[in-house]
């Protein structure tokens, strides 16, 4: 498909706006056409002008050197045209306006007070009167300094449309992230009940039926929840109980023949921190079924001084914490509520949760071997 020409980039920000400013150049032939001017100034300034719209649309794709010499280009054609037709002047106005949109403000400003001493310098060799050249000097300062403004708006609002998308891109991350984590945590857990309770299952079916039938019954309530709660954390309204938590952390521990014991405290928690504690249950249960070959396991969650303290430990034979995305995810959704996170080693593997009372505590996550 052939390309289309264009005598202006596709810009929003310009737009039709170039062709507005255009309304200036039929003063160009201002005046030749009072003064009854001899032919050769009607070349002379037509031959200027169409050099002129050619260096103007142009300088509209140009940047940095090119544009600068554009800028030049134009002051010398009203330099020069006006030794015949002071109506040039009106080519300092149009190099100001290119000049405030294309140079850092400090360097526009310099080269308004050029154009304008150049126009003063005319004007005083040819022995202007002031209203021939005065008007020039005004609107170089008039119409390059709004152009400089412009630019320096438009600048800013680039700076914050890309600082916007950053943003829009970093939350994008975040929420996949969340995602990714809470997903893992709760098809960790979920899944590995079901395998356990479909074993489970598959074993009784001969001797006892009864309780095979059961245990797969609790295999479909326990799919049926999970495929409710990852709905709920794709969407991003999950709303984790703590004691919900506990309550399949024990199912979990009994499928796999686990000896368990739960000691849940009425301490008072926000919604943000309940969701966290919840899903550090079922991924900290998830690894004691999984890694630990413990025969006991015990969760509590209680105020220790000015602390709320949840605590899962076990009796198994761990060398060293699952440092996976499990526990990785757990940390950072403790730190983010400003908790502190301990795994200890000594006869089993304790891992531990505080929580401040006070919501200015400082996050801190650390592993005690």
């Amino acid at each position: 498909m052939r390309k289309r020409f264009r005598l202006l980039p596709d810009d929003r920000t310009v737009g039709w706006t170039p062709y507005a400013w255009l309304v200036y150049f039929p003063t160009l032939f201002l005046q030749p056409a009072m003064e009854h001017a001899p032919t050769f100034v009607w070349v002379i300034t037509a031959i200027v002008g169409i050099i002129f719209l050619a260096l103007y649309f142009r300088c509209h794709w140009a940047h940095g050197r090119e544009a600068n010499l554009i800028i030049a280009s134009i002051v010398a054609l009203g330099a020069v045209l006006a030794l015949f037709n002071v109506s040039g002047f009106v080519l300092f106005i149009y190099a100001a306006g290119f000049a405030g949109t294309h140079l850092q403000t400090r360097r526009a400003l310099q080269a308004f007070a050029a154009f304008a001493a150049l126009i003063l310098l005319e004007a005083f060799v040819l022995h202007l009167p002031l209203f021939a050249w005065v008007w020039a000097v005004v609107l170089v300062w008039m119409i390059g300094g709004v152009n400089a403004h412009y630019a320096t708006v438009r600048k800013g609002n680039a700076v914050l449309r890309q600082a916007r998308e950053e943003i829009e891109h970093l939350a994008t991350v975040a929420e996949r992230e969340r995602i990714a984590r809470d997903l893992h945590d709760l098809l960790g857990h979920t899944l590995s009940l079901i395998t356990l309770k479909s074993s489970l299952a598959s074993r009784l079916a001969d001797r006892d039926p009864a309780r095979a039938v059961a245990e797969i019954r609790d295999v479909e309530r326990i799919s049926r929840e999970a495929l409710s709660e990852v709905r709920s954390a794709v969407a991003g309204y999950r709303e984790a109980g703590l004691a919900r938590a506990v309550a399949s952390a024990e199912q979990m521990l009994a499928a796999a023949g686990i000896e368990h014991h739960s000691a849940i405290d009425d301490v008072s928690v926000s919604p943000s921190e309940e969701g966290v504690l919840a899903l550090a249950v079922r991924e900290a249960v998830t690894n004691v079924v999984k890694h630990s070959r413990a025969t006991s396991c015990t969760i509590s969650f209680s105020r220790e001084g000015a602390m709320r303290r949840l605590t899962v430990g076990d009796n198994g034979h761990w060398t060293s914490a699952p440092d996976g995305n499990g526990l990785a995810g757990m940390r950072e959704r403790v730190d983010a509520i400003g908790g502190q996170l301990s795994v200890a080693h000594d006869g089993g593997t304790k891992l531990v949760i505080d929580l401040p009372d006070s919501e200015q505590g400082m996050s801190q996550v650390h592993i005690v071997a």
